[in-house]
């Protein structure tokens, strides 16, 4: 009772309103019409029921329904603004603006139609006009999508075999990656046996390393005794022909003084050879002290020059030295003194006679804070081959028997780890037949005063 009384008040309401209203069936068999509908075309209530609706449209109006309203209905669901020219009971055209609904009711589909009746004879013409170009708009957006739909199928189609060759090698790859994790298992397995091995080859090397340390230490230690031990009898041994020289115990002939200047220049020689492997054993023991202060380098050269300049006119060589009034280094004056010392002495023992030996000191744009000081020679020079060993303890570049210079080897070791032991470094640059030049580098104390 209930659901009757709410139809009757829907058709009610329809009929009231100020607009046909018309529901009808996809195959054209109108199923509601309100009064107004009916009236507007000419028809008593209840007359358009059971009727077609194209039987409600001229010839022009019935093909423009066929071919583009009731498809773009059913193709979007709704139809908004078309016109439609609809034909009264009597034969005369009524123009309509037509909105329609699609939807499923009771199971099947229902469109509802709204037709709003117009006046104007022009304003029907660009409604069809707009009608006719939204249906064609339709129909290519449909077409439009057939084709894209079709276009993303044949897509969907390729992207679907590739995903299924895909699927087969990333089976065939999963197998192999299967068979690479046990491989990988039994080389872990083997790993894991070699780093035990490793663990206990490093652990024997920790302690060959500290029982080399503490030999090193022993020898250094040793070293140090002995050169002590040694230098007391050459002290002594010096002090005797001193006083032999004299005539202390006697008078002495020429000869026996030649024999004499021998004897000391042996000492001297033993004397400065033990000198330097006991600084070696104390450097390497690291029981040299620094004493850092401003070195002029100017007045540095100045008084080296004096302790080489013997040995220059014995052998016959060029000299010059050039360094700038305003460079000041960082470091020990006389540890300096023995490294240019050192440097010089190897220069002039490997320069033939008619050489040049050049001092120069100078910075550097480049590398801020440091002084360079280069000792360079006309020499013999150092093979390519051995120029890495030189700064090596007892290492000479003439190791053979015959070999006319003499030393232990150590003064450019020496001179190494005292440049090191001051924040500085030495370098070689060298070319065998055409000379050598040693770079001593130490950091920079500053520009001092114009003299």
């Amino acid at each position: 009772m209930p659901e009757a009384e709410g139809r009757a008040s829907l058709g009610a309401l329809l009929d009231g309103a100020p607009c046909g209203f018309v529901s009808f069936a996809d195959d054209g068999t109108i199923t509601v019409a309100n009064a107004t509908m009916a009236e507007m075309l000419g028809y008593g209530r209840g007359e358009l029921e059971g009727r077609r609706i194209e039987s409600l449209m001229g010839v022009g109006a019935r093909i423009f329904y066929q071919t583009h309203f009731f498809p773009l209905v059913r193709l979007h669901g709704r139809a908004e603004e078309i016109f439609l020219l609809l034909r009264h009971r009597e034969g005369a055209e009524v123009g309509v603006l037509a909105n329609a609904v699609r939807h499923e009711r009771g199971g099947a589909w229902a469109n509802d139609c709204v037709f709003l009746r117009v006046t104007e004879r022009r304003k029907f013409e660009d409604e069809l006009l707009r009608a006719r170009r939204a249906a064609d708009e339709a129909r290519a957006q449909a077409e439009a999508a057939r084709a894209l739909a079709e276009a993303q199928g044949a897509e969907l189609r390729e992207a679907n075999d590739m995903l299924e060759a895909q699927a087969l090698e990333l089976e065939l790859h999963h197998q192999q990656l299967q068979e690479q994790a046990a491989e990988m298992e039994v080389q872990a397995e083997e790993l894991s046996a070699v780093n035990l091995e490793l663990i206990e080859r490093t652990e024997e090397a920790d302690r060959q390393r500290d029982a080399a340390e503490e030999a090193n230490r022993a020898k250094s230690s040793f070293l140090a005794v002995m050169s002590h031990e040694l230098r007391t009898p050459l002290n002594a041994i010096a002090g005797y022909v001193q006083l032999l020289e004299m005539g202390i115990h006697g008078p002495v002939t020429a000869a026996q003084l030649e024999a004499l200047g021998r004897v000391e220049r042996s000492q001297k020689h033993l004397l400065r050879l033990i000198n330097e492997v006991l600084n070696l054993a104390r450097i390497e023991a690291g029981h040299v002290e620094y004493m850092l202060e401003n070195v002029r380098v100017p007045e540095l050269l100045e008084a080296v020059w004096p302790l080489v300049e013997p040995q220059l006119a014995e052998r016959g060589l060029s000299y010059a030295a050039e360094a700038g009034s305003r460079l000041v280094m960082r470091a020990d004056r006389e540890k300096v003194q023995q490294i240019l010392i050192n440097l010089l002495s190897n220069a002039i023992k490997f320069t033939p006679a008619g050489g040049r030996i050049t001092v120069e000191a100078h910075a550097r744009d480049d590398a801020p804070g440091v002084v360079f000081l280069r000792v360079a020679d006309t020499g013999i020079g150092i093979p390519q081959d051995k120029q890495g060993s030189v700064f090596e303890p007892f290492v000479q570049v003439d190791m053979s028997r015959t070999r006319r210079s003499q030393g232990t080897g150590l003064g450019l070791s020496i001179s190494r780890d005292l440049a090191r032991g001051m924040g500085g470094d030495l370098r070689v640059r060298s070319e065998e037949g055409r000379g050598s030049t040693f770079t001593l580098s130490l950091p920079a104390a500053g520009a001092a005063s114009a003299d």
